[in-house]
């Protein structure tokens, strides 16, 4: 039984173009794995397209501890081999191209990838989000190691430790407060001299007594031997160095769709991020999108694979009505 739904990783001479898919997925993350999953459990006919490697940007988190099921926590690489694992029971092709370009006519989507074009009935867009990185030169040396863009998600490995915050925005400032509950003492950075986040946030973040405020500074580098001891920050107005000294860097600057292949295509808000209802549906009938490339308010693991679901179970009733 478990032969019949085996997932296979196929290259060029083996993905046949000809054939008309029920449902394309876009993107390997853990939402793009678990909407495979559920085609599956549909007996969906489909093929998932992942432009880098199978996992998403979780497969290089270093511990995850939010996750539903792991109570000691899990490393990021070894949750999506288990979501791969579970995956593999079921019927999707897996393949490593790129996807250039969607159109649909009439009642077909057609995917421009390197192997020819691949159509399909339903497109469930599983892309993801990328932060703005922290603009300094240790940035990818830390990533992991002290260095994080999810307060939510790490928050609890800095408990009674001294961390940093860079931004100013409403995330920023969520962040900090998030972390504030673990960590002795938040260093807000920040370039301007104001805050970017609204007042009544504001108003909380200054009556906290265990966040500090560093205005019209930016950090230039991160120190450390094999994790953040450290964060250097200059002035913008004086130009003057000071070193902070933290067990951690939060980076709230930013964060940045993968939203261009669908650009012109369907409705997008004014930061790039697909606008989709609870359906999942966006403005194309037979398009979804999932995770953290659609307008959410929650980026996490467990409501990426909640929107894959639900997109999953809209795409079979959407077949089922053509």
């Amino acid at each position: 039984m478990d032969e019949l739904f085996a997932v296979h990783e196929v290259k060029k001479e083996t993905l046949d173009i000809n054939e008309i898919y029920d449902l394309a997925i876009i993107g390997g993350g853990p939402a793009g794995l678990t909407a495979a999953i559920y085609a599956g459990r549909f007996r969906l006919k489909s093929v998932l397209c992942e432009k880098v490697a199978v996992g998403g940007q979780i497969a290089v988190s270093e511990w995850v501890e939010n996750y539903p099921g792991f109570p000691e926590g899990v490393s990021g690489s070894d949750l999506v081999n288990l979501f791969k694992k579970q995956a593999e029971r079921f019927g999707t092709n897996i393949v490593l191209t790129d996807v250039r370009s969607i159109e649909k006519v009439e009642d077909l989507f057609y995917l421009e990838t390197e192997y020819g074009k691949v159509r399909a009935r339903t497109v469930i867009l599983a892309t993801g989000a990328e932060p703005v990185k922290l603009p300094v030169p240790e940035e990818e040396k830390f990533r992991g190691r002290g260095i994080s863009y999810c307060a939510t998600c790490d928050a609890a490995f800095f408990k009674n430790k001294t961390v940093a915050v860079i931004g100013g925005g409403d995330t920023a400032i969520q962040d900090a407060l998030t972390l504030s509950k673990f960590a002795e003492k938040v260093i807000v950075v920040h370039r301007r001299k104001e805050l970017r986040a609204t007042k009544i946030l504001q108003e909380v973040a200054f009556s906290n007594p265990r966040i500090t405020f560093e205005l019209e500074d930016i950090p230039v580098h991160v120190l450390g031997d094999k994790k953040v001891e450290g964060l250097e920050i200059e002035n913008v107005v004086t130009r003057e160095h000071k070193v902070l000294k933290v067990d951690g860097v939060f980076v709230a600057i930013g964060e940045k769709p993968n939203s261009e292949l669908v650009k012109g295509l369907i409705d997008l808000d004014e930061r790039g991020f697909v606008i989709a209802n609870m359906k999942m549906e966006t403005s194309l009938p037979g398009l979804y999108a999932v995770g953290d490339v659609r307008n959410t308010p929650l980026r996490q693991v467990v409501t990426a694979c909640g929107d894959a679901a639900i997109a999953a179970a809209e795409a079979d009733k959407y077949i089922k009505n053509l």
